[in-house]
């Protein structure tokens, strides 16, 4: 779960978001169990092990059968939708628009309004039906975004790769954001040419 309390924390940092929308699944629930020290892995805990404050207003939790949130209706304006970590079973669902839970329902909703969608997929090695569900929701509008470490930016440290990747994900969101030093070519010892 490390790589949604990347994201989580960089989200928290942006002050002008008004609302941030958190759905975990029964599946993720279930990996919670196993990643988290809590008796009762939630949403809340998720939050908590980021840092934050499930008290915070900003953070808006919904059940994953709740499909009357209003995230499950394109009426509900949203900037944006990140599903990290995205399982092969929502990967096929959005692929097919076969939903059945408000995961894949705020997916789906994401591509019919034509809202960023970004899918952080994490199966490894891919079948030739994740090639085609990918490149089917790819050309559906989706940004498929692997959780692939930077490796360009040196060391061993698993957070400071985890920071990148969040970076790049607030990126297609359209949310620039602060790098300290998590892009190719920023180095705070060299001086920039760019314009």
């Amino acid at each position: 779960m490390r790589l949604p309390v990347a994201l989580l924390r960089s989200l928290a940092q942006r002050t002008e978001l008004i609302r941030l929308h958190l759905v975990v699944s029964a599946g993720a629930s279930q990996v919670l169990r196993h990643e988290l020290p809590s008796d009762r892995p939630s949403a809340e805990a998720l939050l908590r092990a980021a840092g934050l404050d499930p008290d915070d207003p900003r953070w808006v939790v919904h059940r994953d059968n709740a499909l009357d949130a209003p995230i499950a209706s394109g009426s509900y304006r949203l900037d944006g939708t990140v599903i990290l970590p995205c399982s092969s079973a929502t990967l096929g669902a959005l692929a097919t628009g076969t939903g059945h839970h408000l995961i894949h329902r705020a997916g789906a909703v994401a591509l019919k309004e034509g809202w960023p969608l970004i899918l952080g997929f994490r199966e490894t090695p891919l079948s030739l039906l994740h090639l085609e569900n990918l490149r089917h929701l790819a050309w559906a509008g989706a940004t498929i975004a692997p959780p692939i470490p930077a490796f360009y930016l040196g060391g061993e440290d698993l957070d400071r790769f985890l920071a990148a990747y969040a970076v790049r994900l607030m990126d297609h969101l359209g949310l620039a954001t602060p790098s300290a030093d998590l892009r190719w070519g920023e180095d705070s010892t060299t001086e920039s040419n760019d314009p």
